[in-house]
């Protein structure tokens, strides 16, 4: 499962509407933004890179303005790192994954309805909840909703609970699936609706939609035990870790 986890990241970023393949590496690029958290690379499993690939990996990022970023599953790799870390890459975070499959899953009962966006105001609404539900680190924008039904539309899924005023409760996404498995990210509820189990039900929905569409597995990452325990009762399990790397300066 770890180099299903990685052989999917890599094949994710080539599905960026720029990419750069240099020493091992992608560097998947979204020109509408900077943002390090679109804008990142990583290794293809097994890579042992030398430090001039490292160099050239730098460089992709320097000359279009953007921030060298890497996230990888370091067992993957286990070159990589330390080739990044002689040339100061710094740890970002190191975040633990969780996978589910068809026969782990467990769909929550109740009267909470996931349903598809199908309007331009449904885009914009998920976008807004969900920069409001991770405290403005992402924050919404025309070109954020865009990208949300560039995933609807191209084989991957967003899921969302309508507000009582028409707007978003709370969403998640689900990619295309690729290597047999599928990332669900971004999964955020606003301030007024948490504790009513939407996290839950779209986590829920987008696996079994994953699942649907030919997906063997589904896996995400946690934040904290919270996040971690809702991820359990819809049949989440532990499986690895992922490292997040970046040079500053």
């Amino acid at each position: 499962m770890h180099t299903d986890v990685q052989n999917f990241a890599v094949a994710n970023l080539l599905r960026r509407p720029a990419t750069v393949e240099v020493g091992g590496f992608v560097v998947g690029i979204d020109p509408t933004t900077t943002s390090p958290y679109v804008n990142y690379a990583t290794p293809l499993p097994g890579t042992e890179p030398t430090d001039r690939d490292v160099s050239a990996l730098i460089g992709a990022f320097r000359e279009r303005g953007l921030k060298p970023r890497l996230e990888f599953a370091p067992d993957t790799a286990p070159a990589v790192e330390p080739a990044l870390r002689r040339a100061g890459f710094a740890t970002e975070a190191v975040h633990e994954y969780m996978v589910c499959t068809p026969a782990t899953l467990a769909v929550p009962t109740g009267s909470i309805e996931v349903v598809a966006p199908d309007a331009d105001e449904d885009y914009t609404a998920i976008d807004a909840a969900l920069s409001e539900a991770f405290g403005g680190e992402f924050p919404a924008s025309p070109e954020g909703a865009a990208r949300l039904r560039r995933t609807q539309e191209s084989g991957g899924a967003v899921r969302f609970v309508r507000a009582a005023d028409g707007g978003c409760a709370g969403a998640a996404v689900c990619s295309a699936p690729a290597h047999g498995t599928a990332e669900l990210a971004g999964v955020g509820t606003r301030s007024a609706y948490r504790g009513l189990g939407i996290a839950a039900a779209v986590t829920a929905a987008l696996a079994d939609t994953a699942f649907a569409g030919g997906a063997s597995s589904v896996w995400l990452e946690y934040s904290g035990d919270g996040s971690r325990r809702v991820y359990e009762r819809v049949g989440f399990q532990p499986r690895g870790t992922r490292l997040y790397l970046t040079l500053e300066g």
